[in-house]
C-alpha cells in the first residue's frame, strides 16, 4: 500500500514537536506563564465576545426573543476578572470621615487611576511576554538560524514611527476589550438607564440617595462655569469624571470607551470584508487575466463611480426598520456599505503585485505539474501579497474609523443612544469656545490620535517589509511599491 503524501506543514509540525520534546523547559515555562496571565483577565475578552454575539443575535428575527440570547448577555456581565470594577471599585461616597465603597477607602479618582494603571500594565506585560515567546522560539526551536522574517521584525523594531503607531493601536485595543473596567461607571447606570439606578452621596451634613439620572441633571456641562464639569474633576455628587461630562451630565469617558467598541467593530468588519473581496478578485484576475481581469476593472470602476454618501443615506433610511438595520444600532449596515464601496481601492492596490507574482517561474512550474488554479493562488501567489494586505488593511481601518465618526457627527449611521465618538463631537460643537470645550476637543483629539496610529503602523509595516519603499528612503523602480514580500 502506498504511503500517504505528507505536506510540508505536517512535517514541520512533527519536527517542531520533536525539538520541543528534546528541550521542553522553555516551552513549558512560556505556556505556563501565558496560561496564568490569560486566566487573570480572560473574563474581559469573553465578556466582549459574548456581548458582540448577543447584540448580533438579538436583532435576528426569531432569535432575538430566545431566552438563551438574554442569558448570554447576562452571563457576559458576570464573567469574573481580576482587574474588574468589582475587585477594585471606584464608586463610593464620602460619609464625612472617609470614603465608603471604594477600593481600600481611596478617593474615587485615585481608585479609578489605580485600576486603569493595573489594566494597562497587565496588557503591556502580556504583549512583552508574547514577544519573549517568539524570541524563545527563534532561539530554541527554529531550525534555521535566520529567515527573511527576522529582517522584517528587526526593521520594524527600529522604526520609531511604526512603534509609535503600534503603541497607540495597542492602547486603543486595550480600551475596547476592557471598556467596562476602565470606565468610571457602567453603561447601564450612566448611559442606558440612569433613572433605574441609584447612588449615595454626601450632602455636607449627611448622606442621601438619588437616582443617577437626577444626579446627571446636576452635573451637566453646558458652557458656563456654573454648569460645567471639566476633565479630571468631581461633580457635586462626588463622582469622578476623567474627561468631564456631556451636556446631558453623562460621563464622557464612559461614552468614549464604549463608543470605541462600535468604531472598532464597524472598522474591522468593513475592512475585513472589503479586503477579502479585493484579495480574492486580485488573485483571480491576475491568474486568468484577459476577459476576467477586464470584467473586474469595469465592475470596480462602476462601484467607484457611485456616490458613497448618497448610497449611505439611502440604504440607512431603507434598512433602518429592518432587522439588519437594528444590528449594533445600524453599525452593521455601515460596515456592509463601507465594504461594498471600499473594495475597489484595495483591489487596485493588490492587483499590481498579484500580476507580478503570476508571471513568476514557480507559478508556471506549478501549472506544468498540474496543480489546480485554487491551489496555485493559495500556495504560490497569496503569500507574496500578504504584506500589501497588512499595510493597506491597517491604513484603511484608520480611515474607516474617521469616516464613522464623521457620519455620526452628521447624525447618520449609528443610531442614538448608542455611544460613538462622532456623536460626542457633535454634542459639544456649540461649546467649543466656552468652559465646556472638552466635550468636542477630547473626542476629536482621540480620533486624530487613533487614525494617526493606524497610519503610522501601516507605514512601519510597509517599510519593514519593503525597505526600498519611498518612505524608507529607497530609490529606483522598487520605490513606492507600498509593501510586498
Amino acid at each position: 500500500m502506498a504511503t500517504p503524501t505528507r505536506t510540508y506543514a505536517e512535517s514541520e509540525a512533527d519536527a517542531l514537536g520533536e525539538r520541543v520534546s528534546r528541550n521542553p523547559r522553555p516551552a513549558l515555562i512560556w505556556v505556563g506563564v501565558s496560561a496564568f496571565l490569560l486566566l487573570l483577565e480572560a473574563g474581559a475578552a469573553v465578556e466582549f465576545l459574548l456581548n458582540v454575539l448577543g447584540d448580533f443575535l438579538r436583532a435576528v428575527p426569531q432569535v432575538g426573543r430566545v431566552q438563551a440570547v438574554v442569558n448570554l448577555q447576562e452571563a457576559a456581565g458576570n464573567v469574573p476578572t481580576l482587574l474588574s470594577r468589582e475587585t477594585i471599585p471606584n464608586r463610593g461616597y464620602y460619609n464625612g470621615q472617609e470614603y465608603v465603597g471604594t477600593f481600600m477607602g481611596l478617593a474615587p479618582g485615585t481608585a479609578w487611576q489605580f485600576r486603569v494603571g493595573l489594566i494597562y500594565a497587565y496588557s503591556f506585560a502580556l504583549l512583552a511576554w508574547t514577544w519573549v515567546g517568539y524570541d524563545w522560539y527563534r532561539t530554541h526551536y527554529r531550525v534555521a538560524d535566520w529567515t527573511p522574517r527576522d529582517d522584517v521584525v528587526d526593521r520594524l523594531r527600529s522604526h520609531g514611527w511604526g512603534l509609535f503607531g503600534l503603541a497607540v493601536v495597542f492602547m486603543f485595543f486595550v480600551l475596547v476589550v476592557f471598556a467596562p473596567a476602565v470606565s468610571p461607571t457602567t453603561v447601564a447606570a450612566n448611559l442606558a438607564d440612569p433613572y433605574g439606578h441609584t447612588m449615595t452621596y454626601w450632602t455636607g451634613s449627611g448622606t442621601e440617595e438619588i437616582t443617577v439620572g437626577q444626579a446627571n441633571l446636576g452635573a451637566q456641562s453646558q458652557g458656563t462655569p456654573q454648569e460645567n464639569v471639566g476633565p479630571w474633576s468631581y461633580d457635586k455628587y462626588g463622582r469622578f469624571h476623567p474627561f468631564g461630562t456631556l451636556p446631558s451630565g453623562k460621563d464622557l469617558f464612559t461614552f468614549i470607551a464604549h463608543g470605541a467598541r462600535i468604531s472598532l467593530i464597524i472598522g474591522l468588519l468593513s475592512v475585513g470584508l472589503s479586503a477579502s473581496v479585493a484579495l480574492i478578485l486580485a488573485l483571480v484576475s491576475a491568474y486568468y487575466k484577459g476577459a476576467v481581469d477586464l470584467s473586474v476593472v469595469l465592475i470596480s470602476d462602476a462601484v467607484m463611480g457611485m456616490p458613497q454618501l448618497l448610497l449611505l443615506i439611502m440604504l440607512t433610511v431603507i434598512l433602518s426598520g429592518t432587522w439588519i438595520g437594528k444590528i449594533y444600532s445600524g453599525a452593521f449596515v455601515l460596515a456592509l456599505i463601507f465594504a461594498g464601496t471600499g473594495w475597489p481601492a484595495m483591489w487596485r492596490s493588490f492587483r499590481g503585485p498579484a500580476l507580478q507574482v503570476s508571471e513568476q517561474e514557480w507559478v508556471d512550474a506549478a501549472k506544468a505539474f498540474g496543480q489546480s488554479p485554487t491551489a496555485i493562488m493559495r500556495k504560490h501567489m497569496l503569500p507574496y501579497i500578504t504584506g500589501y494586505l497588512l499595510v493597506y488593511g491597517s491604513m484603511t481601518l484608520g480611515g474607516a474609523i474617521i469616516a464613522i465618526a464623521g457620519l455620526s457627527f452628521l447624525g447618520l449611521g449609528v443610531n442614538p443612544p448608542t455611544p460613538e465618538w462622532g456623536r460626542a463631537v457633535n454634542a459639544g460643537q456649540d461649546y467649543v469656545a466656552t468652559s465646556s470645550w472638552h466635550i468636542s476637543l477630547i473626542p476629536g483629539i482621540l480620533i486624530t490620535l487613533v487614525v494617526t496610529g493606524f497610519n503610522a503602523l501601516g507605514d512601519g509595516i510597509r517599510d519593514a517589509i519593503d525597505p526600498e519603499s519611498d518612505s524608507a528612503g529607497g530609490e529606483g523602480e522598487a520605490g513606492g511599491r507600498g509593501g510586498g514580500a
